[in-house]
């Protein structure tokens, strides 16, 4: 995509990124505001302090995601990562595709460089390059696929996923607190050998933003993300009530949006919210997010302690594996696997 991107007569996209037009952003970056400030939590008093958790609180329900400040990462390591992940995109092609996500050049597998999978010859394809790379467990990393260009690539990811995996734990007890639960209950359900991802995006300049998607909408499939975005390009979109709106970059804080299986557990207190990406016409954006989800073994279902008789389980019980099953299915058509669960 990258590449492709850089060619001097691309007026405009070709024909496999262009959108129907009844699924056309329009114009992506006159998206509207949002309504109300997304809530900025202090994770430092979060554990603590009764308002920090009533905002968080108030964002899960309402949005989904919020934005994290006093995470305990240093700027340096932020920035780190995010040099280290432009560093590796500019790299010519032939040394990034030493790690291509494609065995033999045709077979797809979803840890390493290039696009996501194409499962159709109709499929609209998204205007983005990524690598994506399994940081948990520390066991299973599969080094092949860690670039060794930069140097300090590998040491700067080691170091933030300790760090985003200690950011998770703290946001997992205060809303087992909120829901009233044990507050270890999501962190004793999400085991150590629960797999968990980084994926870097880079989004080149697009010529006609209005025709094409960065990422397509859709929400996460698992508990939580974590997401470091660009300082100064904006991109990123969420969708409440069949609109639209601009999420607001702010430098050095950590946007947290839950995934599907956090709304199934919550039995719909809390929402998984669909989100995308529209690109830019003059710069170029990088992203990084790590993916946290439940070990293959798990059930999901609602918390048993969130039902009984006045609060019925909202969502049917599924196997984790038949349940990622179900989100590769229809992550291509651009519909929700997770409505197709609900009682």
């Amino acid at each position: 995509m990258q590449e492709l991107a850089a060619t001097a007569t691309l007026d405009e996209p070709p024909s496999q990124y262009v959108l129907q037009e009844k699924d056309r952003p329009g114009s992506p970056l006159v998206a509207d505001e949002m309504p109300e400030p997304l809530p900025v939590i202090n994770l430092s008093r979060l554990s603590a302090d009764a308002t920090e958790a009533a905002k968080l609180e108030s964002a899960l329900q309402s949005w989904g995601l919020v934005l994290v400040t006093n995470h305990g990462i240093e700027t340096s390591l932020m920035d780190g990562v995010m040099d280290a992940s432009r560093e590796f995109f500019r790299q010519p092609l032939e040394e990034k595709r030493k790690y291509s996500n494609l065995i033999d050049g045709k077979r797809f597998q979803v840890e390493g460089y290039g696009n996501d999978r194409v499962a159709t010859e109709r499929q609209i394809l998204n205007w983005n390059d990524r690598l994506h790379l399994k940081v948990a467990p520390e066991d299973e990393r599969n080094y092949t696929h860690w670039p060794k260009h930069p140097e300090s690539f590998r040491d700067v990811l080691h170091e933030y996923a300790l760090e985003t995996k200690r950011v998770r734990d703290g946001i997992f007890r205060a809303t087992a607190k909120i829901l009233e639960l044990d507050e270890d209950h999501f962190v004793s359900l999400i085991s150590d050998r629960a797999a968990a991802f980084a994926r870097f995006n880079y989004y080149p300049p697009c010529p006609r933003p209005d025709l094409v998607n960065g990422v397509q909408p859709h929400s996460d499939a698992g508990v939580l993300t974590i997401l470091l975005v660009d300082k100064d390009v904006r991109g990123l979109q969420v969708q409440r009530d069949g609109v639209w709106y601009n999420v607001p970059p702010m430098p050095y804080t950590l946007l947290i949006n839950l995934g599907d299986v956090m709304e199934i557990m919550s039995n719909g207190i809390f929402k998984s919210p669909v989100h995308r990406v529209v690109t830019n016409a003059e710069k170029e954006r990088i992203s990084l997010a790590v993916f946290y989800g439940v070990g293959a073994e798990n059930a999901l279902e609602p918390a048993a302690g969130l039902l009984d008789e006045k609060r019925p389980a909202r969502y049917r019980k599924i196997g984790m594996m038949d349940f990622i099953a179900g989100i590769h299915g229809q992550f291509s058509r651009g519909t929700r696997f997770i409505e197709s669960l609900k009682i």
